[in-house]
C-alpha cells in the first residue's frame, strides 16, 4: 500500500532524491521536511509501528518494512533517482530494549542488514544512518569527541553501535559508503509545527515531563548519584530542527564527506553543551513560568550519567553548527503538543 506519489519539483542545482526508512515517525518526518525546504525530493517507506501515515503524505510514503524485498524493489521501478538512504527507522526505547533484546537486535540490526543488501542489488550505496551518542561510555558526564571510548550499555545502544560496525565494514569493503551521525537527544518539534514526537507518551525526560505537567503530579528523576554537576543526568539536548539540518547538511555534503579514500565516517551532532535533568526541569519552569514540583528515585536499567557533544567535526565536514536553545525546544514541544490536543 502505498498514497500517491507527487510530482515534486527538482532542486535547480545539485538535484538529488533521498530514500527516508523511518520517514513518518519523529526524527525521520522532521528531516524530510528539511530535505524538501532544501530542494531534496523524498521518498518515505515506513511500517507505521510508531509513525504516522499523516506525515507521509504528498511525500511518496510507502507502508511496510525496511527489509521487505519486493518492496523496496517497486519503490526503486518508481524512484530510480534515489540517490542516497537517510536510515532512521529503528526501534528506539531504552527499557524496552532490557525487556526484549532479541526484539531489538532484530529490528535495529537484522532488518539493517537485509535492507544494505537490497539497496546493494539496486546499485543504491550511499547511507546516512541515524546513530546515537548512547554508544559512548558515558559515565562521567563529559564532552565526547568520535574518538572517544565506545560502550553501549543497553540492547538498543548496542544495536547501534552494531550497525555502525557493519556500515564500516560494508564501506571498506566498497559495498556502500556512510556517514554515521552520532545525535545527542532530540527535543522540540518543527518550529511551523508541522511534524513532531507522534507518540503522546514518550519516555525521554522531557516527555516525561510535560506528561507530570498535564497529570498535576511531581516529575521523577530518576538517579541523583551520577558524576555530574548537581547528581542528575547529564545530556546534549538538541532541537530537533538543528538536527534535521544536520542530515540535510549530511546528504548535500555526502560525496565531499564520504570519499572513495574514507568512504565511512563518524560524525557527533549536538550542542556542544551539556543540560542536567535539573536543569532541564529549570528550562520547562522559564518556558511555562510555573514550578514543577519533583521527586528523586533510583536509576533505571540501562541509563548512564550521560555525555554531551564535542561537535568540532561536524562544523568542519558538514558547516553545521546547532543554533537553536533547550528553552526553544521545550517551547516547541509545548506548542506542538497542544497543536495536537486542538486536533483530538
Amino acid at each position: 500500500m502505498k498514497i500517491a506519489p507527487v510530482n515534486l519539483p527538482r532542486a535547480t542545482m545539485g538535484a538529488m532524491k533521498a530514500l527516508i526508512t523511518g520517514g513518518a515517525g519523529y526524527i525521520g518526518s522532521t528531516v524530510a521536511t528539511a530535505c524538501l525546504e532544501a530542494g531534496i525530493e523524498t521518498v518515505i517507506l515506513d511500517n507505521l509501528s510508531t509513525g504516522r501515515e499523516d506525515f507521509g503524505v504528498d511525500r511518496n510514503l510507502y507502508i511496510g518494512d525496511i527489509a521487505d524485498a519486493d518492496l523496496l524493489d517497486r519503490i526503486v521501478a518508481d524512484h530510480p533517482d534515489i540517490d542516497v538512504v537517510v536510515h532512521c527507522a529503528a526501534r528506539i526505547v531504552v527499557p524496552e530494549s532490557v525487556a526484549d533484546p532479541l526484539g531489538y537486535y532484530d529490528a535495529n540490526v537484522g532488518k539493517t542488514i537485509t535492507l544494505l543488501q537490497n539497496l546493494r542489488q539496486h546499485k543504491i550505496t550511499r547511507i546516512v544512518f541515524s546513530s546515537s551518542a548512547a554508544v559512548y561510555f558515558g559515565e562521567g558526564g563529559e564532552g565526547v569527541d568520535e574518538n572517544a571510548p565506545l560502550a553501549p550499555s543497553s540492547p538498543y545502544a548496542m544495536t547501534k553501535a552494531m550497525v555502525e560496525s557493519i556500515l564500516s565494514d560494508a564501506a571498506a569493503s566498497g559495498s556502500h559508503r556512510a556517514i554515521a551521525l552520532r545525535y545527542f537527544n532530540p527535543i522540540g518539534a518543527d518550529p511551523r509545527l508541522r511534524t513532531g514526537l507522534q507518540n503522546p507518551t514518550p519516555s525521554h525526560a522531557l516527555g516525561k515531563i510535560m506528561q507530570a505537567r498535564e497529570a498535576g503530579e511531581a516529575f521523577t528523576i530518576t538517579g541523583t548519584d551520577w558524576p555530574t554537576r548537581d547528581g542528575s543526568g547529564l545530556r546534549d539536548y538538541i532541537h530537533v530542527w538543528d538536527l534535521a539540518l544536520a542530515h540535510v547538511a549530511a546528504v548535500q555534503r555526502f560525496d565531499a564527506v564520504a570519499t572513495a579514500a574514507e568512504p565511512y565516517r563518524v560524525i557527533n551532532i549536538g550542542t556542544g553543551d551539556g543540560v542536567t535533568v535539573r536543569e532541564l526541569v529549570g528550562a520547562f519552569e522559564r518556558v511555562t513560568k510555573q514550578p514543577l514540583p519533583v521527586i528523586e528515585t533510583e536509576r533505571r536499567p540501562g541509563d548512564q550519567a550521560g555525555a554531551f557533544a564535542i561537535v568540532d567535526r561536524a562544523k568542519d565536514m558538514l558547516g553545521w553548527t546547532a543554533e537553536r536553545s533547550v528553552d526553544d525546544g521545550v517551547r516547541d514541544a509545548l506548542a506542538w503538543a497542544d497543536k495536537l490536543r486542538s486536533l483530538s
